[in-house]
C-alpha cells in the first residue's frame, strides 16, 4: 500500500497528526503541479502556486468535516477538483467588470498588450464542456482535470488513476477530441 494511502486511512480513523503528515508528504508535489498549471495562466496573477495549494488544502481539510479518501488516486482527484474550482472561481471573478474584466492588461516590459494563453472565457467554456464530459465519461473527465488543472503529464495522470500508459492516452485522446467538438460547437477552441 502506498504511504499516502496509509496516511489517508489514519486520517479517517481520527489520527490528529495524520493530516500534518499528509501535507508534508504531498506538499512539494502539489506545489509543483500548481506551479505548472499557473505557468499557463495570464501574467500578473495574484494567485501563486503556494496560495493555490494552501487554498486547495483548506478546502480539503479546513471545514472540519471528516473527509474520506479511499486511495492516493481519490485524494489527488479531490485535490485536482479543488484546484479546478479555485481557478474557475478566479476566472469568473476576473471576468466581472468591477474586477477589471473589461480592461486589457499592459505588459510593462515590452509595452505590448499581454495575451492570455487561457482567457477567462476560454477557461469557463472548458469548464462547462468538462462538466458535460463528466456526465458522459467521468474517467476521461478525471484525466483532463489531472492533466489540465494540476499539470500532471498523461502518464502521471494515468498512474494516479491506476491506469496503464496506453489506457491513460486512450482516455486523454478521447476526452480531448470530445471537448474540442463540444467547445467548437459553442464558441471555438479553448486550446486543449
Amino acid at each position: 500500500m502506498h504511504e499516502v494511502t496509509l496516511i489517508l486511512s489514519a486520517i479517517e480513523h481520527g489520527d490528529p497528526c495524520a493530516a500534518e503528515q499528509l501535507l508534508s508528504l504531498v506538499y512539494d508535489e502539489l506545489r509543483r503541479l500548481a506551479a505548472q498549471k499557473l505557468a499557463h495562466e495570464v501574467p500578473g496573477q495574484t494567485l501563486d502556486p503556494t496560495a493555490l495549494v494552501h487554498e486547495a488544502y483548506l478546502r480539503l481539510f479546513g471545514n472540519g468535516a471528516k473527509q474520506h479518501w479511499d486511495s492516493r488516486r481519490h485524494f489527488f482527484a479531490s485535490a485536482a477538483e479543488a484546484m479546478r474550482r479555485i481557478l474557475i472561481e478566479t476566472a469568473r471573478r476576473k471576468k466581472r467588470v468591477k474586477h477589471g474584466g473589461n480592461r486589457q492588461q499592459l505588459d510593462l516590459l515590452d509595452q505590448n498588450l499581454a495575451v492570455a494563453r487561457e482567457s477567462p472565457d476560454e477557461l469557463l467554456a472548458l469548464d462547462e464542456a468538462l462538466m458535460n464530459l463528466a456526465k458522459e465519461d467521468p474517467t476521461a473527465a478525471d484525466v483532463v482535470k489531472l492533466r489540465f488543472f494540476t499539470g500532471l503529464s498523461i502518464e502521471q495522470a494515468g498512474e494516479v488513476l491506476g491506469f496503464s500508459r496506453a489506457t491513460a492516452y486512450r482516455h486523454w485522446n478521447y476526452a480531448r477530441a470530445w471537448l474540442q467538438c463540444e467547445i467548437q460547437g459553442k464558441r471555438g477552441s479553448a486550446g486543449i
